[in-house]
């Protein structure tokens, strides 16, 4: 007897992020246009997460289509040492030049967690190359999560999410993170605590310190957690100030999704490296990119290898990637594009007027395309039991919406119509009414 596409699925394939033996069933999805995603039974869901955070511009854009297809006629793969090809010399230039200050030199690699593990290479081998090998500390923020590569999930140890690799990590400097949301009456008193925090540390181990790593504006898979562009500004001032590397995950935030191009752009200040992946291929390949100062690169030239920086992967720069990549930055710049982002900020707020007076709410908050809030129960965090209820809940009524624990949010292609939006935010009020009495 022929074995059935889910019971081939079961025998072969090992799920992220799943228990598997207590699972139910993945999903099969068949095709996907725009904000849906259409399974195998005809059912439109309406992906209100962008695919994980992925999809800018919406599935299947023909824009993007193309342009990986007439990349794939002409040139799939060339190995990237010693070679390159048109199209990551022309992402590296329309990068840089999106990008601010002097962050102009951009090194490839696959995907986010591989884009923080090389920026923290770099931060570290940068201070052995001029003479200062005793900076080997990282700072982070509590909360954070950078991926889940050796390096990335030292940084993001405070998420918690990493017991089971615990004596595989280096520790790091853990530094108060002011989260904040609408009518936090305490903003400023966090805020403040938590630069007399850093300023303490500084005092005493400013000279080991190498880097501090960490998600500008929004915290994403720790829970969507918010800080203003203020504190972010004067943090980054003190840091720089004495000499310290900034390290910008921009994984998620880069790319349009706090409302600017770059979260450093909407607060103002240049890290010394950045990180960047997910829209930027628009969700259609894997391709991330570390981008850092010309003043950082530098530091890395002379006359024997043993300043260079030996870190590579077999698809390093794409060809495909690269093309894909060259789309998405040619669409995010259209004025369909920009208006989007500031039309979609708008319903957002205007959505979570059906949250804001329950009572099994509490801590709204929105940060240009994306907007969340808690979900009042005594099981917080990111095991909540009422996560799984909900994602059931908004499945059975054809909504891609995946709660991080008790924290629910949208994070939508730019696509989606403010309707759509609209009915989001309403299904998210009325689960909290059904599923989460108080």
């Amino acid at each position: 007897m022929t074995e059935t596409f889910l019971e081939l699925d079961k025998r072969h394939v090992w799920h992220p992020f799943t228990q598997a033996q207590t699972a139910p069933d993945p999903i099969v999805i068949d095709s996907a246009q725009g904000v849906f995603l259409r399974t195998k039974d005809g059912r439109e869901i309406v992906d209100y997460i962008s695919s994980w955070w992925v999809n800018l511009f919406g599935h299947a854009h023909p824009t993007v289509s193309q342009a990986i297809a007439e990349q794939a006629a002409r040139l799939e793969q060339v190995i990237f040492a010693g070679f390159t090809h048109e199209p990551a010399v022309k992402l590296a230039k329309t990068l840089s030049d999106l990008l601010p200050g002097e962050l102009n030199r951009v090194f490839f690699s696959d995907n986010g967690s591989t884009a923080v593990e090389v920026a923290m290479k770099v931060a570290y081998q940068h201070w052995r190359n001029i003479g200062q090998p005793n900076r080997k500390r990282f700072m982070t923020f509590d909360g954070a999560y950078h991926g889940d590569t050796v390096g990335a999930m030292s940084a993001g140890i405070a998420s918690k999410m990493f017991d089971a690799w615990e004596g595989l990590l280096f520790s790091v400097d853990i530094m108060p993170y002011p989260e904040t949301w609408e009518n936090d009456a305490e903003v400023e008193a966090k805020e403040t605590a938590a630069l007399v925090a850093v300023d303490q540390h500084l005092a005493e181990h400013g000279s080991e310190i190498c880097a501090m790593i960490l998600e500008p504006l929004i915290q994403g898979a720790g829970g969507i957690r918010m800080v203003r562009p203020a504190f972010l500004k004067q943090l980054v001032n003190k840091i720089q100030a004495q000499g310290i590397l900034v390290i910008f995950d921009e994984v998620m935030t880069g790319f349009g999704r706090t409302g600017e191009n770059f979260a450093c752009e909407k607060i103002g200040v240049v890290p010394d490296l950045i990180c960047l992946s997910k829209g930027l291929t628009a969700g259609f390949l894997p391709l991330s990119v570390t981008v850092v100062t010309d003043r950082l690169y530098e530091t890395f030239l002379g006359e024997t290898f043993d300043k260079a920086f030996c870190h590579g992967h077999s698809f390093t720069a794409n060809p495909l990637g690269c093309a894909a990549a060259l789309a998405s930055m040619e669409l995010l710049q259209q004025k369909e594009t920009r208006d989007s982002l500031k039309r979609i900020e708008q319903a957002h707020h205007r959505g979570l007027d059906y949250l804001r007076d329950l009572p099994q709410t509490r801590h709204h908050r929105v940060t240009g395309t994306v907007a969340a809030f808690d979900a009042v129960v005594d099981d917080g965090g990111y095991t909540s039991s009422l996560g799984g209820e909900l994602k059931k809940w908004f499945w059975d009524r054809d909504m891609l919406i995946r709660p991080l624990g008790n924290v629910l949010y949208l994070l939508p292609p730019y696509c989606i119509t403010d309707e759509q939006i609209d009915a989001g935010w309403k299904a998210m009020a009325e689960a909290m009414i059904k599923l989460n009495p108080r």
